[in-house]
């Protein structure tokens, strides 16, 4: 009955911290990637987290992903490279997010750490409902966290100051945090209040191997221009309905596919049926990411970044949040996120065909942009999140008080309540009840084996 007094559960919980702090030095981490943002859903953030996972299982580090269920996808699975996905039984609500509980997220979370013997948890998006309850959840339990922002929120409009005010809460007590560009440090900073000293920019990257240029030289007498972006606001595809019929009508040559899906789909479409351009605007829908590629290098010019960049293809963009910062002059057309403007940027790039030499810029966005690097430059913040000390629940709520007048009081209940549910799970379930499972190898680790090993045995004979 000892270990059912208050004092007890205080022993547990100080013994448990301070071994995840021993376990996460002079050993590879033990990472648990989060979002609601993951396969079989497309989008940057996914690609992302999946192709920095592999890359670090490549680096001997073990990472496993946790995200919400997608239709008849539950339960855990394994993808390529022997990365291990948790697909926990909760439906989305809005644009792929789960439905906001603070607490009933707990009992899984926790479980999925003890089992997996987790050192660190990265948490991915800051509109993920998931990866915000799991970061709180993480911090109680004394794990260290680190958090990517992904994209650029503003200040003035009521869902701004919201999810401002959750991402305050959320970085508030993280250990490290990763931006993806100069501009994006800078509006997560100002947004949150996080110390610039804890703020890495790491920027995304993309896979050269998979994007190649196509091996034939495109002619300029047909242009097409690709668009493959989801079809929300955010993406400016609003733009594209007054852009399109202007480019259509000064350029009798050039023709669009427009890749994706999203709620300003209709609007396109719409904008297709009042100008007749039926045979000039093909909408593809959803475009899996593995057959990007086949639609990229079918055309002779494209508005995409990295990956039309990979294939050899000029690109055409708007010069807001970290854009400007992604290519070089010469490989990229910037202009103001206005329609006028858009159509001058494309009245440019179409000059400049004739002079883009689709293999030279593969080869410079090989050297440019690399999985391999990002997951090495993120291996450091994960080592640095491993050496900030560590602290008590006491230590911790002066963080949340500072967060405003009244959010800072209900930040700190919050975590009291979390502080609380957490003693309870350790009494009603304790950590060494839960069963740890036994690690599996991923499969390039496994090859590398056989590999050595039959090298040694040739010298052997």
């Amino acid at each position: 009955m000892e270990n059912v007094t208050g004092e007890g559960i205080s022993d547990q919980i100080g013994r448990f911290q301070t071994q995840l702090q021993m376990d996460g030095r002079g050993r590879k981490h033990r990472i648990l990637m989060v979002s609601d943002f993951f396969f079989p859903n497309f989008g940057g953030v996914e690609s992302h987290i999946y192709y920095l996972s592999q890359c670090l299982l490549k680096l001997g580090h073990k990472v496993v992903v946790m995200t919400h269920a997608y239709g008849n996808r539950s339960g855990v699975r394994y993808v390529t490279g022997g990365l291990k996905v948790y697909y926990v039984p909760w439906k989305p609500f809005l644009m792929q997010n789960t439905l906001p509980t603070l607490f009933l997220t707990f009992p899984i979370v926790r479980t999925i750490l003890i089992r997996e013997k987790i050192s660190v948890v990265h948490g991915h998006q800051a509109f993920s409902t998931l990866c915000h309850e799991a970061l709180m959840h993480a911090r109680t339990m004394g794990y260290k966290v680190v958090f990517t922002d992904h994209s650029l929120y503003g200040f003035a409009d009521a869902g701004s100051i919201h999810m401002n005010k959750v991402l305050q809460f959320t970085l508030a007590d993280v250990d490290q945090a990763i931006c993806v560009s100069h501009t994006s440090k800078e509006n997560t900073v100002l947004r949150s209040g996080i110390s610039p000293e804890k703020v890495f920019m790491v920027p995304n990257a993309v896979d050269t191997a998979m994007f190649t240029p196509s091996p034939d030289r495109l002619s300029c007498d047909e242009i097409v221009i690709v668009v493959i972006s989801r079809l929300v606001y955010r993406k400016g595809a609003d733009l594209l309905v007054e852009v399109i019929p202007e480019v259509c009508r000064l350029f009798p040559k050039v023709r669009f596919i427009v890749g994706g899906d999203g709620p300003k789909r209709v609007r396109i479409e719409e904008m297709r049926e009042k100008f007749s351009l039926q045979d000039r605007v093909e909408m593809l829908g959803a475009v899996p990411h593995a057959q990007v590629r086949s639609v990229l290098i079918s055309e002779a010019f494209c508005i995409a970044i990295l990956e039309a960049a990979s294939c050899g293809l000029l690109t055409v963009s708007t010069r807001v949040g970290g854009v400007p910062e992604v290519l070089p002059d010469d490989m990229v057309v910037l202009a103001e996120p206005a329609p006028k403007d858009m159509v001058r940027a494309v009245r440019k790039a179409i000059d400049m065909l004739p002079g883009i030499d689709p293999q030279v810029m593969h080869l410079r966005m090989k050297k440019l942009y690399s999985w391999d690097d990002v997951a090495k430059r993120t291996e450091i913040v994960y080592d640095r999140a491993m050496q900030s000390p560590q602290t008590d629940l006491l230590e911790r709520l002066p963080r949340y008080v500072r967060c405003g007048a009244w959010a800072g009081k209900l930040f700190c209940l919050v975590m009291i309540i979390n502080y609380l549910l957490w003693c309870l799970l350790e009494y009603l379930q304790p950590t060494e009840g839960i069963e740890e499972v036994p690690d599996i190898r991923p499969v390039h680790a496994r090859l590398e084996s056989v590999d050595d090993t039959c090298e040694t045995q040739g010298k052997g004979i």
